[in-house]
């Protein structure tokens, strides 16, 4: 069962909920901090709060946010680009913050190996 509702999310970020339902990046916001924060010693509290920035964040990458305008000849700007992950929105970074496992800040990072080779 999520942790937030659809209005504790949308005091943080601006959608049109005629519109759009957003049960779904709730949804995947749960779904990732069950898997991610299960046993990990993060107080209820703060389980809410990252589950909330990561549903902000999956709603901002469907409707990308508007990063820069320019009204004379035109130019729009939107946060992040493909590969940022939570990098790629200012929910994503907020999610990241609250984190204090530094569990959310390696997603998407290859895990690295390193073997000793004994000589003979």
């Amino acid at each position: 069962m999520a942790r937030v509702t659809e209005a504790e999310v949308q005091a943080i970020i601006d959608y049109d909920p005629a519109i759009a339902d957003i049960t779904p990046f709730i949804t995947a916001a749960n779904a990732l901090v069950n898997e991610k924060f299960a046993g990990s010693g993060v107080s209820a509290a703060l389980l809410k709060e990252i589950e909330r920035w990561l549903s902000a964040h999956y709603i901002a990458i469907r409707d990308p946010r508007l990063r820069n305008e320019k009204i004379g000849d035109a130019s729009v700007t939107y946060q992040g680009k493909e590969g940022m992950y939570l990098d790629a929105t200012q929910y994503g970074q907020q999610a990241k913050t609250l984190d204090p496992t530094g569990t959310l800040a390696n997603i998407g990072k290859r895990a690295m190996r390193i073997q000793a080779i004994q000589q003979v």
